[in-house]
């Protein structure tokens, strides 16, 4: 079961005004202290059918936002994406068509892709969700090593980041039950799902399920 942690192995495709960065980024992570200025200036030069729901924060069409949710800028929600009740928007954020931003999670330099969903109670801080990824209600990507050091991706091979802060990267279709830890830097492959209060660190391969940190099965 490979571990693949490259770009072009995680996400097949991406809305056109993400194309750039990700194509431009052999690794996913690579794209986090980017995204910043990669937002502001997607802000400053429009995306056709998207408006300003302030100068840093732009919308998509049909995008629903509750009154007791928080956007801070720079931001840009995409198309019939939902932000629920209670929604911290930390800024930095950018997102695909169709998502679920839920009710009391918050969400800080991060990218979520067409369909994703976060609806319950949960804590994405720098990480990258793919397309139809989901994260039960609870789940967590934590985003900061107790020693404060930089985070290291464990997979075939070590990846030395140079970046303190990395949380979840969910290919494509990954799916993490409620009540679980994304620890820092920890990969999800394509399609994977992964077991409810489960605690994960390193590199998980697609198409699999992770019953618990050192139990994963090929889907069949």
């Amino acid at each position: 079961m490979n571990k693949l942690v490259k770009t072009k192995d995680l996400y097949a495709s991406q809305p056109e005004y993400l194309v750039e960065l990700f194509e431009s980024s052999e690794y996913p992570w690579e794209m986090l202290p980017k995204l910043k200025d990669y937002i502001k200036a997607l802000i400053e030069k429009g995306i056709p059918g998207y408006t300003k729901l302030s100068d840093d924060v732009l919308i998509g069409e049909n995008v629903k936002i509750y009154p007791t949710a928080t956007i801070e800028g720079p931001t840009i929600i995409g198309s019939n994406t939902e932000v629920r009740p209670g929604a911290y928007i930390r800024g930095s954020v950018i997102t695909g068509e169709g998502c679920v931003m839920g009710n009391s999670s918050e969400f800080k330099n991060c990218i979520l892709l067409d369909k994703v969903q976060a609806p319950h109670y949960n804590y994405i801080g720098d990480s990258i969700l793919g397309y139809k990824a989901h994260t039960g209600a609870g789940t967590i990507c934590s985003n900061l090593k107790s020693d404060g050091k930089a985070v290291v991706i464990h997979g075939e091979e070590d990846y030395e980041t140079g970046l303190r802060k990395i949380g979840g990267i969910l290919a494509d279709g990954a799916d993490v039950g409620c009540g679980s830890v994304i620890n820092p830097g920890t990969v999800i492959g394509k399609n994977t799902t992964v077991y409810p209060l489960t605690s994960l660190r390193g590199v998980y391969p697609a198409d699999c399920i992770v019953k618990d940190q050192k139990t994963v099965v090929k889907r069949v």
